[in-house]
């Protein structure tokens, strides 16, 4: 006669280690795998729980561990998916070499990496609560970024006063100067969102641009140390610090003039621009309008366009030539 198995003596039992490596990013989608056929993998050892990290568990041994009574079955589907991990593996690698060879530094932690890739609404969308995102690493960022920035300037401009210095490094450091940097370096298509901010066009936000080159910025100074940061903002940023250096701080600003002259009045506590269409001028096939740019009461410039949009930007390029001219 078999015996009955006493349903507390099944709760007590440990979970059962069914896959061991020695890679974060091979546990995390032997994990995913098992979860689409119903079973739910723990990792079990002290490495950080991230989406797709490519490194080595600096903790030894990363461990899966299920409910005992799903063993066997949890055995039998990792066997059958080791083609379709090592196929997924290789595509995940092919990212990040992408990325790599953007940036230009390839990474020892590639953990790092996808940390400053990862967004705020990323992380919320992983139940499991070890996604981490980029907050942190822009926080960073900022300062080793305003650092070099500084030093650059100090060195290079030796004539300029603290308050040229100062606009010059508001410039370049700003969202809007971010922005523009990141964009070059391709940085909206290897974003990890979450769906809903895929949905509203996330990738093509300056403000998420920007924060993710300042997480880089911190993830490259983490993994190699102030060097190779110092290396990739030289990299970065060298044509506009020679642009404002030669052409003055005006020469270092974004081609989007309206967001930037924004940015910089909210840096400074001074409101938010308005614009107002004062003419029209010319026949309507080829009418020239004419805006001016209002901070408060005052009316601060003037710009000339064959369309609003195109005078506006006019009006807040000499704004800003006014605000900051050396």
């Amino acid at each position: 006669m078999r015996a009955k198995v006493d349903d507390r003596d099944t709760a007590d039992r440990e979970p059962i280690v069914v896959f061991r490596t020695q890679s974060t990013i091979e546990a995390n989608v032997v994990v995913g795998l098992l979860k689409t056929r119903g079973i739910d993998a723990v990792i079990s050892s002290g490495a950080p729980q991230v989406i797709f990290p490519l490194t080595v568990s600096g903790m030894g041994e990363v461990r899966l561990t299920v409910r005992w009574e799903e063993a066997d079955k949890a055995r039998r589907l990792i066997d059958e998916f080791r083609q379709e991990v090592s196929a997924r593996l290789t595509r995940i690698r092919d990212e990040f070499c992408a990325v790599e060879k953007a940036l230009g530094y390839c990474f020892t932690d590639r953990g790092l990496l996808e940390h400053a890739l990862t967004h705020r609404s990323r992380a919320h969308e992983d139940v499991s609560g070890g996604v981490r995102d980029n907050e942190s690493l822009e926080f960073l960022g900022d300062a080793v970024l305003g650092l070099v920035i500084s030093d650059r300037l100090f060195r290079e401009c030796p004539d300029w006063d603290e308050g040229q210095k100062s606009k010059a490094r508001s410039v370049l450091v700003s969202t809007a100067g971010l922005a523009v940097v990141g964009t070059q370096l391709g940085l909206g298509e290897y974003l990890l969102l979450g769906r809903g901010e895929e949905k509203t066009g996330g990738r093509q936000k300056r403000s998420l641009i920007a924060d993710t080159l300042e997480a880089i910025v911190a993830a490259i100074y983490l993994d190699g140390g102030i060097d190779a940061a110092e290396r990739f903002i030289e990299h970065c940023f060298r044509s506009r610090l020679d642009a404002i250096r030669t052409d003055g701080i005006s020469a270092g600003l974004t081609q989007d003039h309206k967001s930037a002259l924004q940015e910089w009045l909210q840096a400074h506590d001074m409101g938010l621009p308005r614009y107002k269409l004062v003419a029209t001028n010319g026949p309507a096939h080829s009418a020239i309008f004419e805006s001016e740019v209002w901070v408060g009461e005052h009316s601060i410039a003037r710009g000339e366009g064959r369309s609003k949009k195109e005078s506006e930007q006019q009006a807040a390029e000499a704004a800003l030539r006014g605000f900051v001219s050396v």
